[in-house]
């Protein structure tokens, strides 16, 4: 742009540019250059966090199993007092392991395991299949049971 003073004469030119509010090319580098710096930091925290869900994921869902009414007479005292004694155990040391490492939560969760597998594989057993499912019939029975029963009717006109 240029300006003229008419009454002397005088006269400038001037570049006007619209710079404010972007970032330079070396600031976008430095930018991009950190964000793979800490790429790494980042997927290590992510799986941190994913091993820490499930733990916790793992620990309710066994208290609220054994706690449910439908399983009542299912599953003995000792057994049920075994796995929440053990889930209590775990949620008491989540809530004093908040920084925690992803190792120490796997750690945790494999230990519950030990615990709570072998009574719920036996629970399942005892109950002759997976909740949801027939009551004392196996898979297998039920895929017989089924084979065996009135499959689709096909209508001819």
């Amino acid at each position: 742009v240029s300006a003229v003073d008419k009454s002397t004469g005088k006269q400038n030119k001037i570049t006007i540019t619209n710079d404010k509010g972007r970032l330079s090319k070396e600031e976008i580098e430095k930018m991009v250059q950190d964000a793979e710096k800490y790429k790494s930091d980042d997927e290590a925290q992510r799986a941190k966090i994913s091993a820490k869900n499930s733990l916790e994921s793992y620990t309710f869902n066994m208290k609220s199993t054994v706690e449910d009414e439908n399983l009542k007479g299912k599953i003995s005292e000792e057994d049920k007092r075994t796995i929440v004694q053990k889930c209590n155990q775990t949620i008491s040391w989540l809530e004093s392991n908040q920084l925690a490492e992803k190792d120490e939560y796997e750690h945790q969760q494999k230990e519950l395991e030990k615990v709570c597998n072998p009574i719920i594989t036996k629970l399942y057993q005892g109950q002759g299949g997976m909740p949801g499912g027939m009551p004392g019939a196996s898979c297998g029975t039920q895929a017989r049971q089924g084979a065996s029963g009135t499959g689709p009717t096909i209508e001819v006109d």
